[in-house]
């Protein structure tokens, strides 16, 4: 597999990158366990997950990700083949939330415990923290970089000025600067990261890892109506959104160019997004060997320029009005 460079930075990355927050909420240890191996032998080696991951899940405090992550690290010994990214700032309870030195102290060594490994690939800011100086938060990552404990550090749900400065805050202080970035982006999501993220990632060499890059499943074309969405356990929360003319027009665009492939609409999703120059590795998640195995056919599929254009133009958030 072609591996990417992610940023400016030395890590070397796959194409696609497995999303953990699937692991202990919708799956088990045994299956999250299947999958990981399947993703590795498949030649993938990006795996991103977070500390918060599932706070969402009654009873789940967070974490539950990251421990199945590292337990299936030491039984296996696959570490060095793995490029493990987790994140830090969402709310953990107790106060534990932010960007401030001390609690990224604290909260990387939180994940390391429960990622049983010694370093972090990728240590992420998982959202803006305005109450924290940037300085001090890219001090604290430059603490934990020469301590060996983190490699690489990026951003997540940044806005472009907030990234911008960041990076200008880095490069005038000689502090290490966020080489990726998360933001949400597919087919339907567009605007938000095209406008100014994407532009600025391009001049500055930022990569990016988009999350939802099958917006919660809606990319597959499973989810049609509003009866389809009621059906999943994440349908009905966020899938809904998606149902309207320019949806329905995306996945009518997707129908086509899938069948002129020889794919599914959820494999054409993807690849559209991995061919973009900006895009470094979208981030999906996958609940079975059948799930992951799309994935894999995904990031193996090349869409023509024509099959590109018409994505382009069935998704264009402009055509709302029209269609």
């Amino acid at each position: 597999m072609q591996l990417r460079s992610l940023g400016r930075s030395d890590l070397k990355v796959s194409p696609l990158a497995f999303g953990g927050n699937v692991f202990g909420w919708t799956i088990d240890e045994a299956l999250s366990f299947r999958l990981l191996d399947a993703w590795l032998d498949a030649g993938f080696n990006f795996i991103d997950t977070a500390d918060m991951y599932s706070t969402w899940v009654p009873g789940h405090t967070g974490g539950e990700s990251e421990t199945i992550i590292g337990k299936w690290l030491k039984q296996t010994g696959k570490r060095n083949r793995v490029v493990l990214a987790t994140k830090v700032g969402k709310p953990m309870g107790e106060g534990k939330v932010g960007l401030a030195p001390a609690y990224i102290r604290e909260a990387v060594d939180a994940s390391l415990r429960r990622l049983q490994t010694d370093h972090i690939d990728l240590y992420q800011s998982h959202d803006d923290d305005a109450n924290t100086p940037i300085a001090d938060s890219l001090g604290a990552f430059g603490e934990l970089i020469k301590a060996g404990k983190v490699r690489v550090i990026g951003a997540s749900n940044y806005t472009a000025p907030r990234l911008e400065e960041a990076l200008d805050i880095a490069e005038r202080n000689g502090l290490p600067r966020y080489e990726s970035l998360q933001p949400l982006y597919n087919l339907y999501d567009r605007a938000v990261f095209e406008d100014a993220l994407e532009p600025l990632c391009l001049a500055r060499g930022v990569g990016v890892i988009n999350f939802y890059a099958l917006a919660a499943g809606f990319l597959t074309g499973k989810y049609r109506s509003e009866a389809d969405a009621s059906k999943s356990q994440r349908g009905g929360s966020t899938v809904k959104k998606y149902l309207n003319a320019r949806g329905l027009r995306i996945l009518d665009g997707l129908d086509e160019v899938a069948a002129s492939v020889g794919a599914t609409p959820g494999q054409v999703a993807i690849a559209w997004q991995i061919a973009r120059p900006a895009i470094t590795a979208p981030i999906a998640s996958a609940t079975s060997l059948k799930q992951l195995d799309d994935l894999v056919k995904a990031a193996h599929l090349t869409l023509p320029p024509e099959a590109i254009a018409k994505l382009d133009a069935a998704s264009a958030e402009t055509a709302t009005a029209a269609g």
